[in-house]
């Protein structure tokens, strides 16, 4: 019986540290390791939009129009599996910034030392190719990583950059731009998924959100150009 009650007791503690480490590995503040950038500490009225994943054709035809009109900068964190020359380059035509996303879109954490190398340089490669400049900005899939990546993104020479608005979005389009409207302030960096088709919200929230932030006489500029406005 005492050693049942033992065995129960680790068990439970167990999982207690393999909660509280999922927790940690995906605060958007807080790593273990290296450096995580999830605003930008500035008194001018700047704000950094970035949108993950692709690129597809449907997010692009979106989001860069979107931008365009209200004369917005942002940076663009893709995947290297999923990167296409023709919408690569022009993002970049656009002056649109490049960021590193992994290149399988796996979540990143409880790998070898060679994965994570692997992931973040053979995106740079594909993103290189296709007409970017080196990324020297990396965001983990799903938000997600402990020890090993944010060593191996501070090796490749880039900066993790997380997000302080936007991850959760409203079924509605309204009311996703709201939350976001209502959580940014200056130095915040935007997180918008909108390069699947399943994220419609995403996409028709958008010009809401340029409108919203405009209106509040809010400039819309890369990540790198925040890092450099202000104190992270």
């Amino acid at each position: 019986m005492r050693r049942v009650k033992i065995g129960f007791l680790i068990v439970a503690a167990l999982l207690l540290i393999a909660g509280t480490l999922n927790e940690i590995s995906k605060a958007t503040c807080f790593s273990f390791t290296g450096r995580v950038v999830c605003r930008v500490e500035t008194a001018e009225p700047l704000v950094a939009l970035t949108f993950d994943d692709g690129p597809t054709t449907v997010g692009v035809e979106s989001v860069l129009p979107a931008l365009k009109r209200y004369n917005a900068k942002a940076t663009f964190f893709l995947v290297g599996a999923s990167t296409e020359i023709a919408l690569t380059r022009r993002i970049v035509a656009e002056g649109h910034e490049v960021g590193n996303h992994s290149f399988t879109h796996q979540r990143m954490v409880g790998h070898p030392k060679a994965f994570y190398d692997d992931e973040l340089r053979r995106t740079d490669a594909a993103l290189v190719s296709a007409g970017a400049p080196k990324p020297t900005l990396f965001r983990p899939p799903y938000g997600k990583k402990l020890f090993g990546l944010p060593i191996a993104v501070a090796r490749n020479g880039q900066t993790m950059v997380m997000w302080d608005s936007g991850d959760a979005p409203d079924r509605y389009p309204k009311a996703y731009a709201a939350e976001v409207l209502a959580d940014v302030r200056p130095g915040s960096i935007v997180l918008i998924h909108p390069m699947f088709r399943s994220r419609e919200t995403e996409r028709q929230a958008l010009p809401l959100i340029l409108e919203g932030l405009t209106r509040r006489g809010y400039r819309l500029v890369t990540v790198s150009e925040l890092l450099r406005a202000g104190r992270a």
